[in-house]
């Protein structure tokens, strides 16, 4: 098979044209009423290693059909005058998904560098995720 591109280059290109956010300054933007947090990981990866206080879920995979108002999955809060901060584990979906996510018409979109992994060692709040 003969990969056009692999996810190296498409992480860098979403990169270049998405803002992408410190640790430090996500740690400093909760509580914000006008900040909602995404977290893109899977259930499995949210109950395996905690979750941030007051983030919304949306894997991955949906986050194109919980955008769009066209859809019959959208979700009203991406319809929020908020600012979507992304993230996953390490930083690389979610910088694919910032992208995404802009691309579709969200105005104020960042991902987090280093993802959830980044802000555990950062000291950032970390909540238990029931085990289903």
């Amino acid at each position: 098979m003969n990969i056009k591109k692999g996810y190296k280059q498409l992480v860098a290109e979403a990169n270049a044209e998405i803002e992408t956010i410190s640790v430090e300054t996500a740690i400093g933007l909760t509580g914000k009423a006008d900040v909602l947090f995404v977290d893109l990981r899977d259930p499995r990866e949210i109950a395996r290693e905690g979750k941030m206080p007051g983030a919304f879920a949306c894997t991955r995979g949906m986050l194109e059909f919980w955008i769009d108002p066209d859809s019959p999955y959208a979700k009203t809060v991406f319809a929020e005058p908020k600012r979507f901060v992304f993230f996953c584990a390490g930083g690389l979906r979610s910088a694919l998904a910032a992208k995404t996510a802009q691309d579709m018409g969200l105005e104020n979109v960042a991902h987090i560098e280093g993802g959830f992994a980044a802000w555990k060692r950062a000291g950032g709040a970390v909540a238990a995720e029931p085990e289903r």
